[in-house]
């Protein structure tokens, strides 16, 4: 009891010492509370037998019965098997990708060259992923430029179905991701690179170290707890393998590859009409999340002595 009147107390005397800080942000907390938590309330028709307009507290309680349901669903292990390979691609390849254009781009002498570079690799970002989908089949399609460029140069006499068959789903998906959100996600490892020591820089030249030894030895320690935070947030979300993409770049022919977790909450939540289905479907992928950053937090504060909580 003494401890939690000794914690109380302190938070009291930080919430005094940084009062106009919180009237600052009484504005974002009211927009989260309205926004992110009084939705949750929605939240319970996993529960229960919803029937739309329906109090969900005057509808049937089922209990565990659709997250049991799904989990013995025969697609269940097609869309698992999806969603983590998917994913396991995003945070191994896809994750590495910016920090590597950031090392890139931080070797490059400040000038108009630097700058280009930089405008052009954010600029997909802003692209809706309907008008990148229509991209991707020019670029791809049986009569597109690359199947021209490759039967040009006779690398192959017959047009590759990138779009209609599926083993080429999983690595169209992942280039298609790393290229239009590569850019953007370097802005954060180059904000991190610009506040490191000068001084360690130009100890390391004195002493004969090349731009390699620099990356190893002073770059990648300086932005290391930066990579460790995007990568809890990024395991979190290791069920999270897209949705709009899917929708745009697949079709019947590919669905084996392409139907992941998020689809198929969709399509049985909103499509369908089966609300409390989507609802069990998408909590239950909540839950396994949260557990997921807790772990990895656990892990790397252990292990490399960074985390965020």
């Amino acid at each position: 009891m003494e401890r939690i009147k000794r914690k109380a107390a302190h938070c009291w005397k930080m919430f005094q010492k940084q009062r106009q800080l919180w009237l600052l942000c009484i504005p974002i907390i009211i927009w989260v509370v309205v926004f992110a938590y009084v939705p949750m309330y929605g939240l319970l028709i996993a529960f229960v037998d919803y029937i739309p307009g329906m109090n969900i507290f005057k509808c049937n309680f089922v209990g565990l019965k659709y997250f049991k349901d799904f989990v013995i669903n025969p697609m269940f292990l097609q869309l698992l098997r999806n969603t983590l390979a998917m994913s396991t691609l995003g945070i191994t390849i896809g994750f590495t990708a910016p920090i590597l254009f950031a090392l890139c781009l931080n070797e490059l002498k400040e000038g108009w060259f630097k700058k280009t570079i930089q405008t052009t690799s954010y600029l997909p970002h802003f692209i809706s992923w309907v008008v990148a989908g229509s991209m991707i089949f020019m670029l791809l399609s049986n009569e597109g430029i690359v199947n021209d460029i490759l039967m040009r140069l006779e690398i192959t006499q017959q047009p590759i179905p990138f779009l209609t068959e599926g083993k080429y789903y999983w690595a169209m998906y992942t280039m298609a991701n790393i290229w239009k959100g590569m850019g953007w996600s370097s802005i954060i490892y180059l904000s991190a690179m610009s506040s490191m020591d000068s001084e360690l820089m130009e100890a390391g030249a004195v002493d004969g170290m090349g731009r390699l030894g620099a990356v190893r030895y002073v770059i990648l320690p300086a932005i290391l707890p930066t990579i460790v935070v995007q990568w809890i947030l990024g395991i979190g979300g290791i069920l999270n393998a897209g949705f709009e993409q899917h929708l745009v770049l697949g079709n019947a022919s590919t669905q084996n590859y392409w139907d992941v977790i998020d689809t198929y909450s969709y399509r049985y939540g909103i499509q369908l009409g089966y609300y409390s289905v989507g609802t069990a479907v998408g909590l239950m992928k909540s839950i396994i999340g949260v557990g997921l950053v807790w772990a990895t937090n656990w892990f790397c504060r252990k292990k490399l002595d960074t985390a965020i909580f």
